[in-house]
């Protein structure tokens, strides 16, 4: 698997829907444009809710993929 390099990294494993996705929106307010967000976090309705938010907005995902019972995120912001 390749690497991908990332700006912030943000551990929202802790917590459960809705809050992974409100605090990786709040965490890309405060990121340069082309800056990228690695999001840590455990809860599976995560895959479906990043995926939608993805499709309704101007930020790209680079990847996803889940490993140890962890799914992660590459957001670029745009």
């Amino acid at each position: 698997m390749t690497q991908i390099q990332y700006d912030q990294y943000l551990d929202v494993k802790e917590f459960q829907c809705p809050m992974p996705l409100l605090k990786t929106k709040q965490a890309l307010r405060y990121l340069n444009e082309g800056a990228v967000l690695k999001v840590a976090t455990t809860d599976a309705g995560s895959v479906r809710d990043f995926s939608v938010f993805i499709e309704h907005s101007k930020h790209q995902m680079l990847d996803m993929h889940e490993a140890d019972e962890t799914y992660y995120f590459y957001i670029k912001k745009y």
